[in-house]
């Protein structure tokens, strides 16, 4: 293909100038510091040489930098500069002009007209939206109209055309078939090159704030929402920033299997953290260690009656109790008392008015800083100067000391007996430990009775498995996260024996200005896989697309040893080009035990996830369900207690079934 070979000469060439440019920017660095270290002496009292010689180096070293981004995505673009192209025939016209699009713009240099055009750019609206015949994208000068007189797929592998065919839709089905029917790779799968119209609506969705996928397993709900930031990214680049989004992610796995994605599509440093981690972080100034969400799943998994005392204590009865609670607090926790500093006095009675009636809007545990700023303003306006900081800290102090407590841990406490719970031990701080179902109501109350930091710097939020979050979980995002959200997940997929739909109640919470999408079309599994697994939870709507593999297989063993050898005996990576394996457990110990077992047994390198991992590799892995979430693998073994079968037990062999490519295995034993 001539325009291929053209394509990669010019990159090549633009490869070469930034080198030579990246050589005189070095060059330029090690000459400014050199003249600084010559003459920094002699440079003038005000410093303002110093501070120019200082901007002009931070600006060079800027220039090297994205000099050095370029260079990365262009090396990148060698491999496979684009994968489609459209003949567009603008209204008026008497040729079409043909837009080939790629992972990122290419121009010779700066400001010329682009040989491939960013799959983000409007124009490329054109390659995703339409079919032959009339079409229309959004420039920067308003419509363009006019008519798709051919459309284009191309795949191209280090630089080597593999196939190219004409199309009258965006997505052949057998291109559709090896493309997401190829087998994992070591993390989340690039579908730039086979995003869906009703995909692609979703990506370029600029218009709604609050935007909630509902996705089946397998449908690549996470992929969309990714290519979305990327989308959004470079759309307002004058307004967003890399570092204003966050992610919420389930786990640290989970966020190095995803970390590929974005800076393929030419945006890094996003900001990924698990809400657990964030809440453990504000308590630690309440509590010394907290229990961890999964330690809270193994015991459930042990005993489910426990898992409904969690569930009540997130839900609107006890937020309603806890707000009953804290209107108590307005009156149980105050201990006014006059103050006096020096000659200046204020009686009681108008420190409760100031607290009940000029301060009332503010949190209670903040109330009082804000009386005292007031009644300080008020004494250094009289005495015409300003009290130093010890003496505004003893000051402090005594206010401080109306309340009969600001210890989080007691107040909680309180309200626990409030409830009728069970009180949690009054012990010292190094000793206090909170279980799971007692983090986000204590978060609560935090940020009820503080002042919340709200994160303005954070300008975009993406929640993912948006089913494990609970009403409480969401009231409080929404009040530290007041921006735009992403929210996505599959209610079939949640941890838990009750199956919840959070769109039910989040307008509500975020406001009504939320629209909701559901993607029921499953990509990632064969159809004899996602049939197994709808059947498994129930789910009645979905879509399937037709790639057929071998038959679920389930049989039963005699012991967790036998389903080890089984699995040696099934294996197939590197056969059929298979990458990854996994086999999944319900508990810890089980994993722990199979990981052993298999390390005895073979010489393979077997990768154990457990909750302090951080990283996901290619080949075998062994963990639980809980932490397979939002993962996939080419071949799935799930290995379980058959005796032990409940509501929350046929959840997790649901998460382990839709993890499966291409081979699902389910083994039981006694």
């Amino acid at each position: 293909m001539d325009y291929l070979n053209f394509v990669l000469e010019k990159i090549k060439s633009r490869i070469q100038k930034i080198n030579l440019s990246l050589l005189e920017g070095e060059k330029e660095v090690e000459g400014m510091h050199e003249y600084y270290w010559e003459n920094y002496t002699e440079m003038d009292q005000y410093g303002y040489e110093n501070f120019d010689n200082q901007q002009a180096l931070l600006n060079q070293i800027n220039m090297n930098q994205n000099q050095l981004i370029l260079k990365r995505r262009f090396k990148k673009m060698l491999d496979s500069p684009f994968f489609g192209r459209v003949d567009f025939l603008y209204e008026g016209e008497d040729e079409p002009v043909q837009f080939y699009i790629g992972i990122g713009n290419f121009a010779e240099d700066t400001g010329k007209v682009p040989l491939i055009y960013d799959w983000r750019a409007p124009v490329s609206g054109l390659f995703y939206d339409f079919d032959k015949g009339p079409a229309f994208y959004q420039a920067p000068g308003g419509q363009m109209d006019g008519e798709i007189t051919a459309k284009w797929q191309y795949k191209i592998r280090h630089g080597k055309l593999q196939y190219e065919f004409e199309s009258d839709i965006k997505i052949d089905d057998d291109i559709l078939k090896e493309e997401l029917g190829a087998n994992g790779d070591v993390q989340l799968k690039n579908i730039i090159r086979t995003i869906q119209k009703e995909q692609n609506a979703i990506i370029r969705n600029t218009k709604d704030r609050i935007l909630v996928i509902q996705g089946a397993a397998g449908s690549g709900k996470t992929s969309v929402a990714l290519h979305r930031i990327a989308y959004l990214l470079y759309n307002d680049r004058k307004n967003l920033k890399s570092s204003n989004i966050l992610i919420l992610s389930p786990n640290s796995v989970f966020s190095d299997y995803i970390s590929h994605i974005l800076p393929e599509l030419g945006e890094e440093n996003i900001q990924e953290m698990s809400f657990d981690f964030f809440a453990y972080q504000k308590l630690h100034d309440v509590v010394s260690d907290c229990e961890n969400k999964y330690d809270m799943i193994e015991q459930n998994l042990k005993n489910p009656d426990r898992t409904d005392r969690y569930w009540e204590k997130q839900s609107q009865d006890s937020i309603n109790r806890m707000e009953a609670y804290m209107m108590e607090l307005e009156d149980s926790l105050m201990n006014f008392k006059d103050f006096e500093y020096k000659s200046y006095k204020v009686s009681a009675s108008e420190l409760i008015s100031l607290f009940y009636t000029r301060f009332l809007e503010i949190p209670l545990l903040s109330r009082m800083e804000a009386v005292m700023e007031y009644v300080i303003d008020a004494y250094e306006t009289l005495v015409g100067k300003d009290l130093v900081e010890e003496e505004q800290q003893q000051i402090r102090d005594r206010f401080m000391g109306m309340y009969e407590t600001r210890d989080l841990y007691r107040i909680y406490n309180g309200y626990l007996e409030y409830s009728d719970y069970p009180q949690l031990p009054k012990v010292s701080y190094e000793n206090r430990y909170l279980a799971y179902e007692d983090v986000y109501p204590l978060l609560y109350m935090k940020y009820r009775l503080y002042t919340p930091e709200q994160k303005k710097n954070i300008k975009h939020l993406i929640i993912d498995e948006m089913q494990d979050y609970t009403k409480l979980q969401y009231i409080i995002l929404a009040q530290l996260f007041p921006c735009r959200m992403t929210i996505l997940g599959d209610m079939a997929q949640t941890m838990d024996e009750n199956i919840q739909d959070v769109t039910q109640f989040l307008p509500k919470i975020l406001g009504k200005d939320m629209k909701k999408i559901v993607m029921n079309k499953s990509y990632r599994n064969t159809v004899e896989i996602a049939q197994y697994a709808a059947k498994l939870a129930g789910v009645t709507d979905l879509e399937l697309f037709e790639r057929h593999g071998k038959p679920v297989v389930e049989e039963t063993v005699d012991d967790i040893q036998e389903a080890a050898e089984k699995i040696i005996q099934s294996l197939k990576l590197q056969e059929d080009g298979y990458e990854t394996a996994a086999i999944l457990t319900m508990t810890a110990d089980e994993a722990k035990k199979m990981t052993g077992i298999l390390q005895e047994k073979t010489d393979l390198d077997i990768s154990y996830i457990d909750q302090d991992s951080s990283s996901f590799k290619r080949g075998i892995t062994v963990t639980t369900f809980y932490l397979a979430k939002g993962l996939e693998f080419d071949q799935v073994f799930t290995v379980a207690e058959d005796e032990k079968e409940n509501a929350l037990r046929r959840q997790a062999k649901y998460i382990c079934a839709t993890r499966a490519l291409h081979e699902l295995y389910i083994m039981s034993y006694h």
